[in-house]
């Protein structure tokens, strides 16, 4: 009986030699020389990203200091300490009438929203605080100093804004066109005020006060937040520019002497017609009748 050779699966398979390179192994080497280059690089990345923004925050800070503007603390200071003191005031002599918080009483206007503009008119020319309720208010000498006028005003104007305090210059008033500013005169103001701005009376014992006592700026502000029974000229009715003009006018019409003499309170033609015929017919009455007089019958 013959013997049957081993067939290739009985025969064992020979280990695999150190030289025969992995499968499995060169994976596993490939993903760490990976790793490896990609560690420094990745470092380097997230150095370069912070060096980059630490560089953006010093240019930022450097432009800062540069640009931004310089006092803002002081000024902000400086207002604060105003309206801490104008509050002071107004507690003082406006609350009674305006209410604690300024927003008035059924027989007082509310002050929030109204502006520095028409506080410093109001209180400059002495008709607030009004000493009694009444059809209106007269123009009488201030009870508060420029200072605290301009603190009442900031305080006012923190509740709400509103029309600023104009600042009409002489250079302004001498630049301006008084022609100009004498048309828009006679157009809005000659009606109640008088051709010569020396005041009217209106209905409810009410009056167009005379302007001769009035400043350039309190002449503007009066524009601007319409005291009383006048309309209120905003900046489309009447620009800057204009307003400055009828200023101008207006301190022209009452600081220029009278060229004839005697002025008759500038009241226009009426007084001056009533004096003539009083003086001039009444004159010749009194000749005619000396001369009567002297006559023999």
């Amino acid at each position: 009986m013959t013997e049957t050779p081993d067939t290739p699966s009985d025969t064992p398979s020979d280990p695999p030699s150190d030289s025969t390179p992995s499968k499995v192994a060169t994976p596993v080497a490939t993903t760490k020389r990976s790793a490896r280059k990609r560690g420094p690089s990745a470092r380097r990345r997230r150095r370069s990203s912070a060096l980059v923004l630490v560089l953006g925050l010093l240019a930022t800070g450097v432009l800062w200091t540069m640009l931004a503007p310089t006092g803002n603390a002081a000024q902000t200071a400086d207002a604060n300490e105003a309206v801490r003191q104008g509050r002071a005031l107004y507690q003082q002599g406006c609350s009674s009438c305006h209410g604690l918080g300024a927003q008035g009483t059924k027989d007082t206007p509310s002050l929030i929203g109204v502006g520095a503009a028409a506080v410093d008119f109001q209180v400059s020319t002495g008709r607030m605080p009004l000493a009694a309720p009444a059809a209106q208010a007269d123009r009488k000498p201030p009870i508060y100093s420029a200072t605290q006028i301009d603190q009442l005003a900031a305080y006012v104007d923190s509740l709400g804004g509103g029309p600023e305090v104009p600042k009409v210059t002489d250079q302004a008033l001498s630049d301006a066109d008084l022609s100009h500013g004498g048309e828009l005169y006679r157009a809005n103001c000659a009606q109640c005020h008088q051709a010569v701005a020396q005041g009217a009376p209106l209905t409810y014992g009410k009056f167009a006060p005379s302007l001769s006592e009035s400043t350039p700026t309190q002449i503007v502000e009066a524009m601007r937040t319409g005291p009383e029974s006048m309309p209120v000229f905003g900046d489309r009715q009447v620009n800057e520019e204009d307003a400055v003009a009828v200023a101008a006018y207006v301190k022209h019409l009452t600081d220029s002497k009278s060229p004839g003499g005697f002025s008759l309170g500038k009241y226009g033609p009426v007084p001056e017609g009533l004096l003539a015929m009083l003086v001039g017919i009444g004159g010749l009455l009194v000749v005619c009748l000396w001369i009567g007089a002297r006559q023999k019958v």
